[in-house]
């Protein structure tokens, strides 16, 4: 009888993060779509990577600072004139170090994932500008991953109360 319960648990922890994966991708999909001078794919990339199939709003405000960690470390070495593949070494190198310093190691990917959306080069000049828009991006992602995760933990919170079961 307890495993039938437990999968039950399961099956409905793992429906509600695909809810909230789905309705994330819409938003910023909604974004890329209405928004399209501003590369809000990276939006798109930045919202699955901080959504987890937990109901912490804690973790969900960590994967935030990660991100605004990863971020901030690609800013700083985006303008470094030096082989692309040493800035992402130093750029790992750096998130790892100040997010275990900052106690975010649980959500470190979602660091490392903001980094290289930001450093990445595509053109062959750059421009302090993009770097700039993908920050926005990431941001952007990171606000709907956690406006979701939010708006989820409410609803299972208000469902559960009404069916009188204390959460």
């Amino acid at each position: 009888m307890e495993r039938i319960e437990l999968n039950r648990s399961a099956y409905s922890t793992y429906f509600i993060y695909l809810m909230k994966c789905l309705t994330g991708v819409i938003i910023c999909y909604l974004l890329y779509k209405y928004i399209p001078q501003y590369p809000f794919y990276w939006s798109l990339v930045s919202v699955v990577v901080a959504l987890s199939p937990d109901n912490s709003n804690t973790l969900a405000y960590d994967r935030m600072k990660a991100n605004l960690l990863g971020c901030a470390v690609g800013l700083c070495l985006y303008p470094v004139h030096i082989s692309y593949v040493l800035i992402l070494c130093i750029g790992v190198t750096l998130t790892i170090v100040i997010g275990i310093a900052f106690r975010v190691t649980q959500t470190l990917r979602s660091a490392l994932a903001a980094l290289v959306i930001v450093t990445i080069q595509e053109q062959l000049e750059k421009h302090w500008y993009i770097a700039v828009e993908r920050v926005g991006c990431v941001v952007a992602g990171c606000l709907v991953a956690l406006l979701v995760t939010m708006f989820y933990n409410d609803l299972l919170k208000r469902l559960l109360e009404k069916k009188g079961v204390k959460g």
